[in-house]
């Protein structure tokens, strides 16, 4: 009320400082909007008194807080520094209450350190666009920069002494504004008072590494590094020039190679971490090669995850980056994710295989073996089907095959690399160079069956020599079927139908010379050159019957079974007969009894005929009553009653007769009941 009186008066006299108190009244009133209406009429005077301008500013910087505009809070009190600290400190100490004060040198800290670390509110950068108005508000423009900042942190240091987050705010403004000195002075009163501090110990690191005493630098480093506080380098780094950063990245660089060099076992491994930790941090967050090695250290030490996570912050700036693929590669391979591993060392051998191939090699044997085989099966897997998709056109992945099968005849110059590398060749056409590099690698007449096949195939598209071609097909079709389907995609379909005569033939004499084990190698090309045709496949079941191999006969007999489309009465039930007989040989017997049943119920003479043959009816008939007599103590009658009947028709066998007596008087018992 005594401001408002004096200020109704004609005459003007202290209408700023007048001005300025009923702004303080109003603010501790909670009347903000009268006490900033106050406050700007002081700032926008034509004619500003300063220590009534100062008031008004630290008024209207307390208020701006309350509304959520930090940034616009420190602009004032820089002005108002600028204008005259001393009556600044005044003005907070008499004016501001306590219950207020913590909170404002609280704001003026951070938004100071912000300003050194160009950081900003969006509303900050729309206030700085916007056109100033006459007065005070000329000095906005001098509170953005490291003066402005030093004078508000001398103030804050001024309210507060013991207050270290201001005095690290002032020595910092020191810095920007190059008083290296006098920031190096500061700094070490600070410590004095906080020797285990790792802000300062890391800022007056880098100050004793800026004046060249490295050694002095290195020991505040190794301080802030056994404190285990290297998070605080991260607002630090936005205040350090960039020079002074690259000479602290490099220090650390280098002393991580030195302690890798000379130091051995895990205290070392983690030292040179930390120092990488401060280099990269130093770099802004990305340093490829710190990052490197970082990662090498990390899988030391076993810690795979997070050595995948620095290999992946290369990749993400550098998706070609060589040694960082190639890194994460062979991590996954010691986590035993293999289709991750052989997809970044694929994509690494695309790059540069060879920077990868001597990689590889520097591992130890049993890693090398891990990755030959897992790039060979990748390799075959796409391979297949590539010829499968019937898309041979497709460059990319047969130079990325191409990239494989080099790399692995590199890394180990095994004979299955050397064919994965003709197969390549051949599907995509190159038969002249398949040819070549075969006979470069296994001479003109190979020992090996694989690879005497691919020439064997690549010579019978030049010669046609089928006889020479079905005896190298059968050698293989014995050793492995796949191998030999696989080749067969690229016979074409007049070749295969010529194979498959010469192959029947061929097996139809060594059968009847009891040469059954080269027999089923002919039959067996008979069967894929023909797509599964039934009479090679019995042909072949026959085979495998002699050499006891019932489970591959049974499997050739369930294909034949399963075409019985168009086939004679007689075949279809010498075709049960013989799966018949083939699950009694694995003691299938129940299965067997099925069979033997569904041949009698299609041709009972013909199928008498062909147990006669084998394995016998009286044979047969105590499998038959073994089976019957298994239902009927479970009583399951009717199919004990089924098993029997067949089973009389075979042959008369007593135990059967028996069987069905005791079968009749249960039906007759039921019947009663």
């Amino acid at each position: 009320d005594i401001c408002d009186h004096l200020l109704a008066a004609e005459q003007k006299t202290y209408y700023n400082t007048l001005l300025a108190l009923r702004g303080f009244c109003s603010l501790h009133a909670h009347d903000h909007q009268q006490a900033l209406q106050d406050f700007q009429k002081v700032i926008e005077h034509d004619s500003p008194h300063p220590n009534s301008c100062i008031k008004a500013l630290c008024g209207r910087g307390l208020i701006r807080i309350s509304g959520g505009s930090q940034y616009l809070t420190a602009l004032d009190y820089i002005t108002a520094c600028q204008l005259k600290a001393e009556e600044t400190i005044f003005t907070i100490k008499s004016y501001v209450p306590w219950n207020q004060r913590g909170l404002l040198l609280k704001v003026l800290q951070e938004e100071g350190q912000k300003m050194l670390q160009k950081k900003r509110y969006p509303g900050g950068s729309s206030v700085c666009g916007q056109k100033k108005k006459q007065g005070c508000l000329d000095f906005l423009t001098e509170g953005r920069d490291a003066p402005g900042v030093y004078q508000l942190a001398s103030l804050l240091v001024e309210l507060d002494a013991s207050d270290e987050a201001s005095q690290i705010l002032c020595a910092d403004a020191m810095y920007q504004t190059g008083c290296v000195e006098a920031a190096h002075k500061l700094l070490l009163l600070s410590l004095s008072r906080n020797p285990q501090s790792s802000p300062i110990l890391a800022r007056l690191a880098l100050l004793q590494l800026k004046k060249g005493f490295t050694y002095d630098g290195n020991q505040l480093l190794k301080k802030v590094i056994r404190i285990g506080d290297t998070s605080c380098l991260l607002p630090i780094m936005d205040i350090f020039k960039d020079e002074d950063r690259r000479l602290m990245q490099t220090h650390c660089h280098f002393r991580a190679l030195t302690i890798l060099k000379d130091g051995q076992g895990d205290a070392a491994t983690k030292e040179a971490i930390a120092y990488l930790s401060v280099a990269i941090i130093a770099a802004g967050g990305y340093a490829e090669d710190c990052l490197l090695i970082r990662a090498r250290c990390y899988g030391r030490l076993g810690q795979k995850k997070t050595a995948i996570f620095d290999l992946n912050a290369i990749l993400k700036e550098d998706p070609g980056n060589v040694q960082a693929l190639s890194g994460r590669g062979f991590i996954y391979l010691a986590l035993k994710q293999q289709k991750e591993a052989v997809q970044d060392l694929l994509s690494a051998l695309k790059v540069e295989a060879g920077v990868v191939v001597p990689a590889i090699l520097s591992l130890k044997h049993e890693a090398q073996g891990l990755i030959t085989q897992w790039l060979l099966q990748h390799g075959r897997t796409a391979l297949t089907e590539l010829i499968a998709s019937k898309d041979l056109s497709k460059e990319e992945t047969s130079r990325d095959l191409l990239v494989i099968a080099k790399a692995l005849i590199q890394i180990c110059r095994g004979a299955q690399y050397h064919i994965f590398y003709a197969d390549i060749l051949i599907a995509s056409g190159r038969y002249e160079e398949a040819l070549q590099h075969l006979q470069e690698a296994f001479g003109h007449s190979p020992a090996d069956d694989f690879a005497s096949a691919r020439l064997t195939l690549l010579q019978l598209r030049r010669r046609r020599n089928v006889a020479m071609a079905t005896h190298s097909f059968s050698i293989l079709a014995k050793r492995d079927e796949n191998e030999l389907r696989f080749l067969l995609n690229f016979v074409d379909t007049k070749q295969q139908q010529h194979l498959c005569q010469v192959a029947a033939q061929e097996g139809n004499m060594l059968i009847k010379g009891c040469h059954y084990e080269k027999a089923l190698g002919y039959y067996t090309l008979a069967v894929l050159t023909s797509q599964d045709n039934p009479r090679y496949l019995r042909h072949r079941a026959a085979c495998l019957m002699h050499l006891k191999q019932y489970d591959q006969a049974l499997r050739d007999m369930e294909k034949v079974i399963q075409k019985h489309g168009c086939n004679s009465l007689k075949t279809r039930v010498e075709d049960h007969c013989s799966k018949g007989h083939l699950l009694l040989s694995v003691a299938e017997e129940e299965a067997a009894v099925k069979q033997y049943i569904e041949a009698l119920r299609l041709d009972e003479p013909v199928a008498l005929c062909s147990i006669m043959k084998s394995p016998g009816s009286e044979i047969l008939t105590r499998t038959f009553h073994k089976m019957a007599q298994h239902h009927f103590e479970r009583q399951h009658y009717e199919e004990a009653w089924k098993i029997t009947d067949y089973g009389l028709k075979i042959h008369e066998n007593t135990e059967l007769k028996k069987l069905k007596t005791r079968l009749k008087r249960e039906a007759s018992s039921c019947s009663i009941h």
